[in-house]
C-alpha cells in the first residue's frame, strides 16, 4: 500500500515562500509518476506539478517559474518549493502517486492519480 503524507503547510504574507514535502513508502518514487495538486473552497482539485519516474516535470501556467517540484528517492520524499506566494495560491495541497507502471499520458489530469494524501494548508495574505 502507499502512503503519502504531506507537511510544510502554513500561513505566510504574498510574496513569501514554503517548502512542501510529501514523505512516501519505500521504492515509490522510482516506480511511479508523482504530482502535486491543490484545491481551493468551492473549487475542483487542479494540478499544480507532476514529476514522472524518469524526472521529467510538468508544472501548471499559473505556478511556472515560481513553484519546483522535486524529489530525493533516497529518503523517499517529493518536495514542491514555492516562491512569490500570492493570495490565489491559498488551498489545501496534495501529493498524489499514479499505480506503479503507468504511462506517462495526461499527467496532470488528478484521475490519473491513484494514491492521494491527507492535504496540507496553505494560506497566503495579501
Amino acid at each position: 500500500q502507499v502512503q503519502l503524507v504531506e507537511s510544510g503547510g502554513g500561513s505566510v504574507q504574498s510574496g513569501g515562500s514554503l517548502r512542501l514535502s510529501c514523505t512516501t513508502s519505500r521504492d515509490t518514487l522510482s516506480k511511479r509518476h508523482m504530482g502535486w495538486f491543490r484545491r481551493a473552497p468551492g473549487k475542483e482539485h487542479e494540478a499544480v506539478a507532476v514529476i514522472g519516474t524518469d524526472g521529467s516535470t510538468i508544472y501548471a501556467e499559473y505556478v511556472k517559474g515560481r513553484f519546483t517540484i522535486s524529489r530525493d528517492n533516497a529518503k523517499n520524499t517529493l518536495y514542491l518549493q514555492m516562491n512569490s506566494l500570492k493570495a490565489e495560491d491559498t488551498a489545501m495541497y496534495f501529493c498524489a502517486a499514479t499505480v506503479a507502471g503507468l504511462q506517462w499520458s495526461f499527467p496532470l489530469r488528478p484521475s490519473r492519480y491513484a494514491y492521494w494524501g491527507q492535504g496540507t494548508q496553505v494560506t497566503v495574505s495579501s
